[in-house]
């Protein structure tokens, strides 16, 4: 602890050595800061890649429907497999506690679309109320399909931006009521899709009023999960490999499919696209803490340096400490508390600037790769712990050498 004494000492040096102070304080703060900065860009560009590699780094499991190859239990090859709600309730009862979304779907290209003189031919998607965060939508007007509008199979619709572009113009679509195959559906949403217009050529209704309205009974057309993430890409892999395979185990036994016929259930593990997403966001963090490591060496190096100087100007003070009795370890933590004074101080000052500049100026940065520059408070505090930590050290091998010396050789200096 800092006793008055010490600290009316320490104030006197640092008086006394104005330029070496400043010196010193400019590179601790300009250390901080830009180790800080550094690390807020790395989590912006994280940000932006996370973006844009967002629905493949979800690890989303499709699975669809396709014909037997191979005979199985007397039944003959070539039968076309169809799923029903039944399989889906099963697949998400059996594996619900390793899932993060779920959603099933059935699908419908060319059905026609009107709204008053305006016709078209899109595709309609019966889908539950998870398929929107599965497919990454953005919804710009209204909302997406809830778990309402299927427990009351509701006849509305979420509508993409080509659909609502080719129908309605420039006037607004929410509340209006298009037919889709001879059936009147209210749009409550609006939205956009990353894939472009091709994904924005549909509309998304729930799931039961498209099974009851249009005569489908209980089918479903496509299976879709995402499992808990996790940071590392292979745990990330095999745990999706290990799903996938489960179940298509699963639904191949409920429709008496061979266990070796590839044909009957098809499935598609975007984990394997997903490598490019993790490396990135890998290298990034490597590149960004290598950089801020060689800062605060840097910053070391320069405290060190500067430290080195002020002892050489205060050799013949502490050559006379040390002929009145001074014992080596009072040098020593003469030297220090100053070197963690400076540094503590001359760091929070240099933090301090880098969060303002991340909270002000961030979020006017945009980008598509580049988004929400921000660094956490605790990984903050725990750079300027690094940072002072790096300054006592910096400080200890001048500390060490001014109490290595002799106070007949001290007094001689000029």
């Amino acid at each position: 602890m800092f006793n008055i004494e010490r600290w009316q000492e320490i104030f006197e040096a640092i008086s006394k050595n104005r330029l070496r102070t400043f010196l010193t304080g400019i590179s601790v703060a300009s250390g901080i800061f830009i180790l800080v900065i550094l690390l807020g860009a790395g989590k912006g560009l994280q940000n932006g890649i996370e973006k844009q590699f967002e629905r493949d780094a979800a690890g989303i499991i499709e699975v669809w429907s396709g014909t037997t190859t191979k005979e199985y239990k007397g039944l003959n090859p070539g039968r076309q497999i169809q799923y029903r709600d039944a399989d889906y309730k099963q697949s998400v009862q059996k594996f619900d506690d390793k899932l993060d979304l779920r959603a099933s779907t059935y699908n419908y290209w060319g059905a026609p679309f009107s709204y008053g003189k305006e016709s078209g031919s899109y595709q309609y998607r019966g889908v539950t109320p998870d398929y929107g965060k599965v497919e990454n939508l953005t919804i710009v007007q209204g909302r997406y399909i809830n778990s309402n509008d299927l427990a009351n199979n509701e006849k509305v619709a979420t509508i993409g931006m080509k659909v609502k572009t080719d129908l309605f113009k420039d006037k607004d679509a929410l509340g209006k009521e298009i037919i889709i195959n001879g059936i009147n559906f209210k749009v409550v949403g609006v939205f956009t899709d990353p894939g472009g217009e091709r994904e924005e050529t549909r509309a998304y209704l729930p799931l039961t009023t498209v099974q009851r309205a249009f005569g489908n009974g209980d089918k479903i057309s496509n299976l879709f999960f995402t499992m808990k993430k996790t940071n590392n890409y292979d745990e990330a892999l095999a745990q999706s490999e290990k799903f996938t395979q489960d179940l298509k185990e699963l639904l191949k036994s409920r429709n008496m499919v061979a266990p070796d016929d590839d044909g009957g259930v098809g499935a598609f593990n975007s984990v394997k696209e997903a490598k490019k997403y993790y490396d990135l966001n890998l290298y990034i963090r490597l590149f960004f803490w290598w950089v801020g490591i060689c800062t605060i060496i840097a910053g070391v190096v320069g405290v060190s340096n500067i430290m080195l100087i002020i002892v050489k100007e205060r050799t013949k003070e502490i050559g006379i400490r040390k002929a009145l009795g001074a014992s080596p370890i009072s040098i020593i933590s003469m030297i220090l508390h100053e070197s963690i004074f400076i540094t503590t101080i001359a760091g929070f000052v240099g933090l301090l600037a880098s969060l303002l500049l991340l909270e002000f100026v961030g979020p006017m940065i945009q980008s598509e790769y580049f988004q929400n520059p921000s660094v956490d408070f605790s990984v903050a505090l725990t750079t300027l712990a690094l940072l002072v930590f790096a300054g006592a050290l910096a400080g200890f091998f001048p500390a060490y050498r001014a109490a290595k010396i002799k106070p007949i050789v001290a007094l001689r200096d000029e």
